[in-house]
């Protein structure tokens, strides 16, 4: 079934027909060929092909990577845009790869953007374009609360022209392919966070294992270990003191696309569930028919309508530069998954065991519904920073303006 995307009204022609020419090719050239793309075919060579002869599709209809700057081969969309474009990416399995962008890839390209040298961007940020690097990024460490980036432990002491880093990470992203890390670190003389390049073959750098997630042996999310690593001084990205900054600038914009992402593939499963509702004869009759599904079906509608709306929302006020938007990103972290988990469940019922075989997406959508109300933060976390900023304003005299 394609992906149904027509002008939106309020919007400006240009994201209009980035979205439309987007859905073109999702629906044209992926949709109909995911079995063949991603592997579910013995044939790889095939797939490979594939794939590139729908991403050279991609360049020339000018959207590929719509992330960086068309200085760097990009389509330098502005936040917003790029977040209209997330949702029409995520209805298809793996779009977002075939159009350039490929997580943790991105997110690292967006920091050397900001925060590198220009000896950083030519050495690192120019072949992970190009793709002959792949990178990762090393935050997260297993005796640490993730949720509180405080509690950091892994070190960096500067000793003449080197750092010297020392600690244990996990949930290191894409650790098995990498060719370097970006590892956020504590610097011993001051305490402050940064972040810095640590190639993967220095010696020091035990990639332990790639640790199980849900049920399977192994995945690209590894164990870490630094051991006396040493990195030349001008592998630090931007200064010391800049490494939670540069943390929440990452994934301030990735809880966004995630929201977004997230939309796009409740979209999917919405359609997925109508289509077997209205084909699927039981007990005398379609399960259309059925009140329970109906139900289902309101709302799945409603989930999704909010979920959007509050996401692009979000996304308005982060274009804008607006501060009050850190409540509106927390706000969506915490609704969004909850209810992509709820639209899909409910997807996979009306499906019944088709529903968690690999013939469809939805069961890979259900564990990474899940996942996402750890990612980025736990769901706890941001209730307490919503009630925060709430109670913050009513303490200062004020009410708030949900009109805005």
């Amino acid at each position: 079934m394609p992906m149904n995307v027509k002008p939106i009204p309020t919007l400006d022609e240009r994201i209009n027909d980035i979205r439309l020419r987007t859905a073109e090719i999702v629906n044209e050239d992926i949709l109909p060929n995911e079995a063949a793309l991603w592997g579910r075919s013995r044939d790889r060579e095939t797939a490979r092909e594939l794939r590139e002869e729908i991403k050279q599709k991609v360049k020339k209809a000018g959207l590929w990577a719509p992330h960086l700057p068309q200085e760097y081969g990009g389509m330098g969309l502005d936040f917003l845009a790029h977040a209209y474009m997330n949702e029409i990416l995520a209805y298809a399995i793996g779009a977002a790869k075939l159009f350039g962008v490929v997580a943790p890839n991105s997110g690292n390209q967006k920091i050397l953007l900001k925060y590198g040298s220009e000896e950083q961007k030519e050495k690192w940020l120019l072949p992970l374009i190009d793709g002959t690097m792949e990178s990762g990024f090393s935050m997260t460490e297993p005796h640490n609360p993730g949720s509180d980036p405080r509690s950091l432990t892994t070190t960096a002491v500067r000793d003449g022209d080197e750092w010297v880093i020392n600690g244990h990470k996990w949930f290191t992203s894409n650790g098995i392919e990498a060719d370097f890390f970006i590892v956020m670190c504590r610097v011993a003389e001051t305490g402050s966070m940064a972040q810095i390049i640590v190639p993967t073959d220095t010696p020091g750098v035990d990639i332990v294992r790639g640790i199980g997630i849900w049920g399977r042996d192994t995945s690209d999310h590894c164990e870490v270990k630094y051991e006396n690593v040493r990195v030349p001084v001008e592998n630090l990205l931007g200064q010391v003191g800049q490494g939670h900054q540069a943390a929440q600038d990452r994934l301030g914009a990735g809880r966004i696309f995630h929201c977004m992402n997230s939309v796009g593939q409740m979209w999917r499963a919405f359609d997925l569930m109508v289509e077997r509702a209205t084909t699927r004869q039981v007990h005398g009759g379609l399960l259309k028919d059925k009140q329970f599904v109906q139900g289902f079906i309101a709302d799945s509608y409603i989930d999704i309508q909010a979920a959007r709306l509050m996401t692009i929302h979000a996304a308005e006020k982060i274009d804008e530069n607006d501060r009050e938007a850190r409540t509106d990103i927390s706000a969506i972290k915490v609704f969004v998954p909850a209810a992509y988990h709820r639209v899909v469940d409910r997807a996979i019922q009306v499906w019944g065991a088709a529903g968690v075989s690999n013939d469809l997406p939805l069961a890979g959508m259900y564990l990474g519904a899940r996942t996402l109300r750890l990612a980025d933060g736990p769901d706890e976390v941001h209730r307490i920073l919503i009630a925060k900023n709430v109670l913050g304003r009513y303490e200062t005299g004020h009410t708030w303006d949900f009109g805005n």
